[in-house]
């Protein structure tokens, strides 16, 4: 009988029960709100795992034993979630036991579908790849990782909120999408017309998703994008990682044999911020298969392909209400705000009905004066242009200039197209270059200056997740794409070796023309080179002897660090990025030991060459940090001692670092070392007990380690050790007896940590301990310390997760 009753659309069906009965009493019974809010968050979390299974029962025309077990674990749940809501607020010894039954209910479904669900999508995909005829695909499975990496599966961007004025455009739209005989329709408008909202509403409109169902495929085109990129994100929607192309040809053969695979349902392929130039791009795309259609979003029309759909700027109204939207509080009238409605109306139809102009100028204009407004509207009447699109560019260009006087936050503002379009920029990158290049001591003042920018509506700061201890690797920033061309367009209206910033974007091997034509010194503090998979690292010489940061962004399967960088004396912070599918060694990584005055690394998704931190001398690297990474043996010792190679280190940081299974036993040798993060490190099982060398210690997080099954006694000589973060070690059950000899610790972070986790009886020793960060139910381990730990508060952390950001990150 539950086989009968699972399977199929029963799926989705059983979890929503479930879900309406833990949102009902997530709302009524406040004592269980923080564990009841993350159950509703993992039950959302696997509906796109049931549609997958869904597909594959359908596929193979059979329903699985193991979705048996799943309505099993949903009667239970609901049993439990209803029987909360009986509990008295008093009850402590029900309110604990209740706690723990819905940590384990939450623990359940987790594992459910991680481990047993999954293992039957990887075994039944292989079954439908065997039964279709034709194959040439070499899937390696199913796509996993972290947050922020490339083994993350490309989603469609969520609905935008609220959108204004949109609602006729998206009915025309659809009406041309769904015209038979038509395969290609071009959305075109000037920059910061919308293009890309209208895309993603189209995206979550009923009646497409009910055509294409999901079979809708949406990639962002950067202006570096191939083929073979494309296609492998297309791929990646379904949750496979597909192996090496042999070519363009391979490239759409597979892409052809996929789309007839899931045929009969038809597909959509959104293709947003196609670049001018595209239309051969566009063409082999453009396949021979039913109820295939291809919507493009540019600022090109591509008439080869047809009349575009035209979007038009706003009406008067809608511009109106969306300026009004950004540059009131939402509960402050015009008229509560002294603003003269002359100004309104001149500065809105400044605007030309462009969105992102009214949105940025609103923003810029929220709760100035009245005679800031006066000024900005004189200067809607000025003339000229320095880009394409001049109404739109003079309408955004009084919003930067109303950051003159905020120095540093403008120059923060100029630094962020040092980063390439269309592309996550972490706030922890930005935080050590404005460190080095403006002197701002502590993090804070970093992150202060993005919340600037993104209070004027100039950049949007993305949260994945909230983050307890204190920092800031779950934050990033995106740039409008037009926004980043005119901070471009202002630094290149210097010649180059007068620049402040060098920004340089080379496509295959072409380097700009100033670069081969240099006869003059390069006064740039900061260097930002841009490449794609085409380059083939090959260097020309550029001297920058004053150059302070250097950040290399790159595609390409192999690469290596340009020989200039030697030469580059007053070099502080090295930023290197791969934005490719795969991770790439590094070669002539042993350069940066020659550069005296480095102080910060920051690697992403880059394999280190074994010994590359022995292999020469960091005299004076006080921080690095290592995100997706490869670190194989990068620390093992070669000719040079560890503490001999990085004598002034204070800080590392490991992030999403899969191969990390035990933490290297030579970074225990780093005496200075005040700050080990090792965060997101899913296969980390143990510390070495060496860890007690670290005598510097002052704070050692451990974040989301879900494997990490203890901590050594020997934690208990970190006697600097002011900050300890265990959240979401999940197989770690107790913390070690030793754990009473840290006498400086302040602050512990332990948020959904195991369930049979245990407290013990040292912890009573802990005088200075004054702040516990964790959750409900284990908060309630810390009651019986209350009168021995005068100064002790209990933080119960909410855990709020944002999903938002997959849309943001081209993978």
């Amino acid at each position: 009988m539950a086989v009968e009753l699972v399977g199929g659309a029963a799926l989705g069906a059983i979890v929503g029960e479930l879900l309406k009965v833990v949102v009902e009493a997530k709302d009524k019974i406040l004592m269980f709100r923080s564990i009841l809010k993350h159950i509703e968050e993992t039950l959302q979390s696997i509906i796109p795992i049931l549609k997958e299974i869904e597909e594959l029962n359908k596929a193979l025309d059979r329903r699985d034993e193991q979705t048996a077990r799943l309505l099993e674990v949903i009667e239970q749940g609901k049993t439990i979630v209803l029987d909360c809501s009986s509990i008295r607020f008093l009850n402590l010894p029900k309110k604990y036991k209740y706690t723990n039954k819905l940590q384990e209910l939450d623990k359940s479904l987790t594992s459910f579908f991680q481990i047993v669900m999954q293992a039957q999508i990887a075994r039944d995909t292989k079954e439908v790849l065997k039964v279709v005829r034709g194959k040439n695909w070499s899937f390696r499975g199913k796509i996993g990782g972290g947050g922020g990496g490339s083994g993350m599966m490309m989603m469609i961007p969520g609905a935008p909120v609220n959108p204004v004025g949109l609602e006729v455009p998206l009915r025309e739209l659809k009406m041309e999408l769904f015209k038979d005989g038509v395969s290609v329709v071009v959305l075109s408008a000037p920059p910061g017309c919308g293009k890309t909202t209208l895309a993603k509403l189209l995206c979550h409109d009923r009646q497409v998703t009910e055509k294409f169902k999901d079979n809708i495929f949406y990639v962002t085109v950067s202006k570096t994008n191939t083929l073979e990129g494309i296609v492998r994100r297309i791929f990646e929607h379904k949750g496979y990682r597909v192996s090496e192309f042999r070519g363009e040809e391979d490239v759409i053969n597979r892409l052809e044999q996929f789309l007839k695979d899931i045929e009969p349902d038809p597909t959509l392929l959104v293709l947003d911020d196609v670049w001018p130039g595209s239309e051969s791009l566009l063409e082999k795309l453009k396949l021979q298969i039913t109820d295939y259609k291809i919507l493009v979003t540019s600022r090109s029309s591509f008439p080869r392909f047809g009349s575009a759909f035209k979007l038009q700027p706003l009406n008067y109204d809608d511009s109106m209400t969306l300026f009004r939207h950004s540059a009131f509080f939402p509960d402050q009238s015009q008229s509560q705000s002294c603003i003269p409605e002359e100004h309104v109306i001149k500065i809105v139809k400044g605007c030309k009905g462009f969105p992102l102009a009214l949105e940025v100028v609103g923003g810029s204009l929220r709760g100035q004066p009245a005679e800031i407004w006066e000024t900005r509207e004189k200067e809607f009447s000025r003339s000229g242009s320095i880009l394409q699109y001049s109404d739109l560019v003079s309408s955004l260009q009084g919003s930067l200039d109303a950051l003159d006087k905020h120095g540093i936050v403008k120059q923060c503002f100029m630094d962020l197209c040092s980063f390439p379009e269309d592309q996550r920029i972490p706030v922890t990158a930005l935080i050590d270059m404005w460190a080095e290049l403006y002197n701002l001591d502590g993090d804070v003042y970093a992150v202060a200056n993005l919340h600037e920018l993104s209070n004027r509506n100039l950049v949007d700061v993305i949260t994945l997740r909230e983050d307890t201890s204190g920092c800031y690797h779950q934050q990033f920033v995106m740039q409008h794409d037009l926004l980043r061309e005119l901070a471009i367009h202002q630094i290149n209206a210097q010649s180059a070796e007068y620049r402040k910033r060098l920004v340089v974007e080379i496509s295959g091997n072409k380097v700009p023309d100033w670069w081969v034509k240099q006869k003059h010194l390069i006064s740039a503090q900061l260097l930002s080179i841009s490449t794609d998979e085409t380059f083939s690292s090959t260097w020309c010489r550029i001297n920058v002897p004053e150059v302070e940061v250097v950040i290399l962004n790159f595609r390409s399967k192999n690469y290596t660090l340009p020989d200039f960088i030697k030469e580059a004396k007053k070099l502080k912070v090295m930023i290197v990025i791969n934005y490719g599918f795969f991770p790439t060694e590094l070669g002539n990584f042993a350069l940066l030991g020659s550069l005296s005055n480095l102080k910060r690394i920051r690697l992403e998704h880059v394999t280190i060459p074994s010994y590359g931190f022995t292999s020469a001398q960091f005299k004076n690297l006080q921080k690095m940090t290592m995100v997706m990474c490869n670190i194989g043996q990068a620390f093992s010792t070669s000719s040079i001692q560890v503490t001999e190679a990085l004598p002034n280190l204070e800080e590392i940081n490991f992030d999403y670092c899969s191969d990390i299974v035990e933490l290297p036993v030579e970074v225990c040798h780093l005496r200075k070392l005040k700050k080990l993060n090792v965060t997101n490190c899913h296969k980390l099982v143990s510390l070495p007990r060496k860890i007690k060398e670290l005598v510097n210690l002052e704070v050692l997080r451990l974040g989301s380690c879900v494997e990490l099954k203890e901590l050594p006694s020997t934690i208990g000589k970190l006697s600097n050790l002011s900050i300890l973060d265990i959240s979401e070690c999940l197989e770690l059950d107790r913390l070690p007896e030793e754990i009473g000899e840290l006498q400086n610790l302040s602050k512990l972070h332990m948020v959904s940590c195991s369930d049979d986790f245990k407290l013990p009886s040292s912890i009573s020793e802990l005088k200075n301990l004054k702040e516990v960060i964790c959750d409900e139910a284990t908060a309630c381990l810390w009651e019986p310390f209350g009168q021995l730990l005068k100064n002790l508060r209990i933080k119960v952390h909410a855990e709020q997760i944002n999903l938002n950001w997959l849309n943001k990150r081209s993978l």
